[in-house]
């Protein structure tokens, strides 16, 4: 049989429940995902040869092949575009700036470090996202950056930020797609701090400082992301959940969760109803931490389709961007690339191939026993013939490929 010809058996199989797969496929094929560049490198990124300096962040494996210049590092991103179905966008890192042989500090960055990354997503047709790094660097070895409690230090971080801004509006402005500007910060502690106020206070000060010059929404929208514990910074975070949770709804900026940022137990699926009630958008880093925050690839488990439900049932899927968020140098990076953009769009399409509205009325009218038996059901339904036959038609691998 053909693709084609067990795709149209399946469809007919969703058809008997209600789902229309035609439909499905056609939103499958709106949603982007941001693919994120430091897979690719193992974080080095490109201000020196040096590359990683500690900081919290940590690539683990041998595995040969890691992109050493911009080139080779875009290259390997054409390939895994083409590993998957779709049109997607690429996730940078301020480190990641092409400076044309000249040291640039990251308080001096500016919008022509990145006109290359530019010219290459526009001949791709992408869209580009935008991360500071508050990371390896002489200025962050101590472990605090927006928070510490020297003010010139602060101060240099938080011109960063800025900076940051102004590019995140230049990628939206220049390739007509909105670019999501995400800060993360490694400040925390390793061991039990005297004082936990303080750092929260002089980050809160730090963040007002950089989102306060206005920037058109429409080029750059603002994020800010969490963070349970990490490496150097078990004992306590200073951006915690509850912090930039708080921050996001008083400023009314989007929220980054992290699915490897909380404890390994902890699903962030069942947050997003209630944190979508009270901030305007939410950023969705798909990861997989292990034991702390490894970043694994990500599996088609069942978190993963625990979170894409709550994505598309809950109709959230034009306020929720979604993007990737590991670094696995143990295997091929191009195929853990491709395994995980591939994973997170099987997640979607399995969400919006179930009779959701079949389960709500069988909920509304108690029948729970009904809704149990329809929710296992379908788990047997062929969802992988409708996902072959979306990467066929958009000229993608399948999976038997």
């Amino acid at each position: 049989m053909t693709t084609a010809s067990y795709y149209a058996s399946a469809k007919d199989q969703y058809a008997s429940i209600g789902v229309d797969t035609e439909a499905a496929l056609e939103i499958l094929a709106t949603i982007p995902i941001s693919v994120h560049c430091w897979q690719g490198d193992d974080v080095g990124g490109f201000e020196s040869d040096a590359g990683l300096t500690g900081g919290g962040i940590l690539a683990t494996g041998n595995y040969p092949g890691r992109a050493r210049t911009i080139d080779e590092l875009r290259r390997d991103l054409a390939l895994v575009y083409s590993l998957v179905p779709g049109r997607h966008r690429l996730n940078l890192h301020a480190s990641y700036l092409d400076h044309a042989g000249k040291t640039v500090d990251r308080d001096a960055i500016v919008e022509e470090h990145f006109q290359s990354w530019v010219a290459w997503a526009r001949q791709l047709d992408i869209g580009l996202d935008f991360n500071p790094t508050f990371f390896s660097h002489p200025l962050a070895n101590d472990g605090f950056t927006l928070s510490h409690p020297d003010k010139s230090i602060r101060q240099f971080w938080i011109e960063h930020g800025k900076r940051c801004r102004r590019i995140g509006a230049f990628f939206g402005r220049e390739l007509g797609s909105t670019c999501v500007t995400n800060i993360w910060i490694p400040d925390g502690l390793k061991d039990t701090p005297a004082d936990r106020l303080s750092p929260r206070e002089r980050l809160t000060e730090s963040l007002d400082a950089i989102f306060e010059e206005p920037i058109d929404p429409s080029h750059n929208l603002d994020a800010v992301e969490c963070k349970l514990f990490g490496l150097g910074s078990e004992s306590y975070v200073v951006g915690s959940h509850e912090f930039y949770l708080g921050y996001a709804i008083k400023n009314q900026l989007a929220l980054c969760l992290d699915a490897g940022h909380f404890h390994p137990t902890e699903s962030i699926a069942d947050k997003l109803s209630s944190i979508l009630l009270y901030v305007p958008r939410l950023l969705l880093h798909a990861s997989r931490g292990v034991r702390w925050d490894s970043d694994h690839v990500i599996l088609l488990n069942d978190e993963l389709q625990a979170i894409a439900r709550e994505v598309v049932v809950g109709k959230y899927l034009d306020r929720i961007h979604v993007g990737l968020d590991y670094f696995d140098a143990s295997i091929n990076r191009l195929a853990a690339w491709a395994i995980g953009v591939r994973n997170i769009q099987r997640a979607l399409l399995i969400a919006l191939l179930e009779p959701t509205e079949k389960l709500i009325r069988l909920e509304l009218k108690a029948d729970y026993t009904s809704r149990l038996a329809l929710f296992e059901s379908i788990k047997s339904l062929p969802f992988g013939a409708v996902w072959n036959y979306f990467c066929e038609t958009r000229d993608a691998p399948t999976d038997d490929a």
